[in-house]
């Protein structure tokens, strides 16, 4: 079995090549980066130096990379590439007889742009916060009032996230943040959670919530725990949504309701946490991809996690 992992400098692929070494799978990992300074690189048997998503030969060195290693099984390793493959899966998997573990092109727009997202979940009657663009914030002051959240509509993270208690600081977000969707602000940070859904077949098969603590913009502590109605309505969600493959949500829970604030139609940066919380969606794909096995809803192990940093001499250097 073969299974080529990309993005092997970013936290995604990195994630995935450790949760196919925990699951001690006999595979051979062939791993893709932009650079050397990616120290999944190193965990693989062997490695591509590619160009980035976004320069006009990478799909090419893919191309020729498929054919070359004839892998079972791509799994995407970082969100830059996403759009790109999911443009040409098709193409690529019916040439090199492969699998690509990416959603629709449809899909992973949507998810991309929170105002898109925004009326995928009001069409669905699915809850949200309150949200407009620029231009009919006045409807959503009357609605909910202040505060409110100002984020651009492209982004994951906290970057260019701007909480707002004033007309005045309003309208300077909106200037200053790049095509900005403006939204209501929901419950507080202590409510702040983030789930994993695995769909395979149309079918959601896992799916997993955590409890989060932000550092930077990312988790850095976090704990699942068996919210059953809570991840049947993220289940239901994801499938709703027709994602193939991993989403991961985040919502605050607010009286007991999902309001969700973001779908990242992808891995995640919790989804090594979510392999040590026993739900390996990487392992659980490889079974229902590769093995052809039949996959079902793993027990969730209720344990703290920490995020921390390691360091490593580059082979060779």
């Amino acid at each position: 079995m073969k299974i080529l992992v990309t993005g092997a400098g970013e936290i995604l692929g990195q994630a995935t090549i450790k949760s196919i070494k925990y699951a001690e799978i006999e595979a051979t990992i062939i791993a893709l980066n932009a650079s050397r300074a990616g120290a999944g690189l190193y965990w693989a048997d062997r490695y591509y130096i590619v160009p980035r998503a976004n320069e006009p030969d990478y799909l090419t060195e893919i191309a020729q990379i498929l054919g070359k290693e004839k892998p079972d099984l791509v799994i995407v390793g970082t969100g830059h590439e996403y759009a790109v493959l999911a443009a040409s899966k098709e193409e690529l998997e019916s040439q090199y007889q492969t699998t690509i573990l990416v959603s629709s092109k449809e899909v992973i727009e949507l998810a991309a742009d929170k105002w898109l997202t925004h009326q995928f979940l009001e069409k669905n009657g699915l809850d949200h916060p309150l949200s407009c663009l620029p231009g009919a914030e006045d409807k959503l002051i009357k609605q909910v009032g202040f505060p409110l959240i100002v984020k651009p509509r492209v982004g994951s993270g906290s970057v260019g996230v701007e909480k707002v208690d004033s007309i005045d600081e309003l309208k300077k977000a909106i200037k200053v943040i790049p095509h900005p969707i403006i939204q209501e602000c929901v419950g507080s940070g202590e409510e702040e959670y983030t789930a994993g859904v695995l769909v395979l077949g149309g079918k959601a098969v896992s799916s997993i919530t955590m409890k989060r603590e932000l550092r930077h913009g990312n988790t850095s502590i976090a704990r699942a725990e068996p919210y059953g109605e809570v991840n049947q309505y993220l289940e239901h969600l994801a499938e709703t949504l027709g994602v193939f493959g991993p989403v991961n949500l985040q919502y605050r829970l607010v009286d007991k309701k999902v309001k969700l604030f973001e779908i990242n139609a992808r891995l995640s940066g919790t989804t090594y946490f979510r392999t040590l919380s026993n739900v390996n969606e990487i392992a659980l794909s490889i079974d229902y991809l590769v093995n052809k096995k039949d996959v079902t809803q793993p027990e969730i192990k209720p344990v703290d996690i920490i995020r921390y940093y390691e360091e490593m001499i580059i082979p060779d250097s």
